[in-house]
């Protein structure tokens, strides 16, 4: 509870929150920026990480990998390994560290994360070339995650100054307020296919409303949560409200749900995995007195939907990019593409024509390439799964082999002829794969469309007013783009999360999201008359 006068003079100072611009490699001056930044970082991989825990440097006898997917054989850090013991000793820190925090002033807590945003700005290339190497993003997607990390910590620490000005109506002979306070210590796990953004959404929600966090990164991002990590310490962060636990999930994943001092989790990823939380955080455990609040964003099976009235050159253009941006591994892809009967021979065609000169697989680390290799063995092998599932059940049109080199590389691949019910038309496969469905109609369309399981994100090409009515109403996902592409989210703009299994609807990056994090506390005084 802050003095208001403070806080608007803080919010002042700051101004409006505006999102950073993505850089024009184009321009000579930032393809030698970013060359330069992979040259620098590339000198700096195979070092040991410790955990962070309470501010220590804790190393562990087990230790993981990370390597980068173009070149498998190569270690980008070695990290130590968390278990049981670990996690539980991360939760007792957070813990004492929430005693200062959650007291700690609005626009103190608001003031870090605009520091880090500023280092986070100086060393913009850096961390894009860690991710560059570490999970195989290309130059503007690796470009984009940074910017929307930066977003995010400008966007939560305006929010959480706003939640501190909230006035509710005066009942006669009262002073009423109401006021956000933090929930308490809190399990962050977020995924490796956006690892600084997300990562740094979710964190950083929680540190700025007072929360307290353990840190568990995905296994195959661990670089990107250690320079993270450093970050936030250099901006000002107090020992303890951010401990650091890498290694796989399984015992310290389950500790930090099932502890009785975490009072919420934050995931991100795979719909088993967020359910298995949601199942274990519904159960109380003993010396716990709160219900634990899950804030969960899962899966997806995007949907691009299109009419006979549409631009069928920007609509195939729309696919393409949705479909196999950072190698179709984003819970946003558009991995169905759903064309009515009349232009669905047409447009298959642009597609076609139009994916070899939009999809290069090579290299990440150089410029002139679009498609990267997948993020690790696992997810090489599950995708050419799938592959091989798509030429059972629709006509392979494009793509579907693994290339003889080094590196977790599959081409892009297009089934067309995919009935609505196939496996690869109902169930999210994270790789570059996308399956093309005949629809008889543009309402028949929009059915197909909703037939999965999932909710997240869709989109519809049409020039039709009142197809788009109607779509705004029918198409149920939580994030709906017309005339364009169904990725590329922005803070502020487009809150982002799903329907139905896609997760709870959190919509990061808009003004609900802090909510999540607190508590709404109403305080009513009678005043003397």
């Amino acid at each position: 509870m802050q003095d208001s006068q403070e806080v608007r003079a803080m919010l002042d100072r700051i101004g409006e929150f505006r999102n950073e611009s993505l850089t024009d490699f184009s321009l000579s001056k930032n393809e030698i920026a970013f060359e330069l930044a992979l040259g620098q970082v590339i000198s700096d991989i195979g070092r040991k990480h410790p955990l962070l825990i309470g501010g220590e440097e804790v190393y562990t006898g087990q230790t993981l990998k990370s390597t980068n997917p173009a070149r498998p054989r190569e270690v980008i850090g070695v990290f130590s390994r968390a278990g049981a013991v670990e996690a539980g000793s991360a939760i007792e820190a957070a813990g004492e560290a929430f005693e200062s925090w959650s007291r700690t002033p609005t626009t103190e807590r608001a003031a870090i994360l605009l520091r880090a945003a500023e280092l986070m700005r100086a060393r913009r290339h850096e961390l894009s070339a860690w991710m560059v190497y570490e999970v195989g993003k290309n130059w503007v997607e690796a470009d984009a995650d940074t910017v929307e990390a930066i977003d995010f910590l400008e966007y939560y620490a305006r929010q959480m100054l706003e939640l501190e000005l909230v006035q509710v109506i005066q009942a006669p002979g009262e002073r009423d307020t109401l006021h956000y306070i933090p929930l308490g210590v809190g399990a962050v796990i977020p995924p490796w296919n956006f690892p600084l953004a997300i990562l740094v959404g979710m964190s950083s929600a929680a540190i700025v409303a007072g929360n307290t966090i353990v840190l568990k990164p995905a296994s195959d991002a661990p670089k990107i949560a250690w320079e993270y990590a450093r970050i936030l310490g250099e901006a000002g962060l107090p020992p303890g409200v951010c401990n650091l636990l890498t290694g796989p999930g399984g015992v310290a994943g389950e500790t930090l749900v099932d502890h009785p001092r975490t009072r919420f989790i934050a995931f991100t990823g795979s719909k088993e995995v967020g359910l298995r939380i949601h199942t274990r955080a519904a159960r109380p455990r003993p010396g716990q007195n709160w219900i634990k609040r899950t804030i969960l964003e899962m899966g997806g099976k995007g949907a691009v939907i299109v009419d006979e009235t549409a631009d069928l050159d920007a609509a195939a253009t729309g696919i393409l990019v949705s479909a196999f941006g950072y190698q179709g591994q984003k819970c946003s892809a558009g991995s169905r593409a759903i064309l009515v009967d009349e232009i669905y021979d047409t447009l298959l065609e642009k597609i076609l024509e139009q994916a070899p000169e939009m999809l290069t697989i090579g290299d990440p680390a150089r410029r002139e390439h679009t498609l990267g290799p997948v993020v690790s063995q696992r997810q090489y092998e599950t995708v050419l799964d799938y592959i091989e599932v798509g030429k059972r059940e629709g006509q392979l049109l494009y793509g579907g082999k693994a290339p003889d080199r080094d590196g977790y590389y599959i081409e892009p691949t297009i089934f067309g002829g995919v009935s609505p019910d196939a496996r690869i038309a109902q169930e999210e496969i994270f790789g570059p794969v996308l399956a093309v469905i005949k629809a008889r109609d543009w309402q028949h369309a929009i059915e197909i469309a909703n037939s999965t399981e999932f909710g997240l994100t869709g989109a519809y090409y049409s020039t039709d007013p009142e197809r788009l009515a109607y779509a705004r109403r029918e198409f149920h996902v939580g994030n709906l783009y017309f005339n364009r592409k169904c990725t590329g989210a922005l803070v502020g703009i487009h809150p982002f999360g799903g329907f139905n299994m896609s997760g709870t609807d959190s919509k990061a990056g808009g003004p609900d999201y802090l909510l999540l994090f607190t508590q709404a506390k109403s305080i009513a005084e009678k005043l003397p008359e």
